[in-house]
């Protein structure tokens, strides 16, 4: 079996009606989180939050649309090829602009081996294709 995986994101696994394609899981990766979000146009309930408790840091890639996200209190904007990186205990929270918003978000803990959390494993809960 080759050691390799090709994807396109339409064909994904999703949760949450299609939203969150399961990237990680999808490609087969270990070493390092990774999904897409897709964001509706003006979207704004994704819950402010931090990764202070699990130590996890993130980058986000704006792939397709505009938005803003707020990082401890600041609002910055997201337009394509833009990339955010967020230490764990910043509070962030993302909003889609008038088109929505796709984001690629990676993670993982600094110098620890990477452990993916259920939501981002396709054969634990139900999911809707993407």
């Amino acid at each position: 079996m080759p050691d390799y995986a090709v994807r396109r994101i339409s064909e994904m696994a999703a949760r949450y009606g299609g939203s969150f394609k399961l990237a990680r899981a999808e490609l087969g990766v270990t070493a390092f989180g990774m999904q897409v979000i897709d964001f509706p146009p003006h979207a704004d309930r994704h819950p402010e939050h931090d990764h202070g408790g699990d130590r996890q840091e993130e980058v986000y890639v704006v792939l397709a649309g505009s938005g803003t996200i707020e990082l401890d209190g600041e609002r910055l904007p997201l337009e394509a090829d833009t990339f955010v990186r967020v230490g764990p205990v910043v509070r962030r929270r993302i909003g889609a602009g008038p088109e929505g918003l796709r984001l690629l978000a990676l993670g993982g803990v600094p110098g620890e081996p990477y452990d993916p959390p259920e939501l981002s494993k396709r054969e634990t809960l139900p999911f809707a294709g993407g």
